[in-house]
């Protein structure tokens, strides 16, 4: 087998972190690998927002939560489960693959995550929390146009602190052939 193959049947989503936070020249390379996902027309549509900040993690962990679970759920829910370095992903929307591109992003982050020995778990619901005000006061801070990116997903980076989920069985009856 392959390593390539090896870390893609490795991987399994992190629910708990155990708050460590990763390597700076991890996270570059990381990021790295997201800026290498292919992109439709290789327009790399994409964009990357890598948070350590514990204040913005925590702000945008409220709104996460206040738009999955509700507002009185926003001080006990946790949508990033501890994670300690958060990357979004965001993407030009003037790009016709946009979402599939970011998708694709997000998926080179997890993988090259899980080769690094780094945890992930991709977390929705960044569309809706930079559609806030308070969400599009974020991308504004960085010289962004709010109205210009569509949130992809949420990358949450960290080290796991419990035993990592044997994969579930692959249902054979997803594929189909035509020879």
């Amino acid at each position: 087998m392959s390593e390539t193959y090896d870390v893609i049947l490795s991987r399994r989503s992190c629910r708990s972190f155990n708050g460590k936070q990763v390597d700076e020249k991890l996270v570059e390379k990381i990021v790295n690998a997201g800026l290498y996902a292919p992109s439709g027309k290789g327009l790399q549509a994409p964009i990357f927002v890598v948070i350590r900040n514990k204040e913005t993690i925590k702000k945008l962990a409220r709104i996460n939560a206040e738009i999955g679970w509700g507002k009185a759920a926003a001080e006990t829910v946790d949508p990033f489960y501890g994670a300690p370095t958060i990357i979004v992903v965001l993407a030009k929307k003037d790009a016709s693959t946009y979402v599939y591109d970011g998708a694709l992003a997000m998926g080179n982050l997890m993988l090259e995550a899980e080769d690094l020995g780094v945890s992930s778990i991709w977390i929705h619901r960044a569309k809706q929390t930079f559609e806030t005000e308070e969400g599009k006061a974020i991308l504004a801070s960085l010289g962004l146009n709010p109205e210009e990116y569509e949130g992809i997903g949420n990358c949450c980076l960290g080290y796991s602190d419990s035993e990592k989920p044997v994969a579930k069985p692959r249902n054979a009856s997803r594929v189909y052939k035509i020879n």
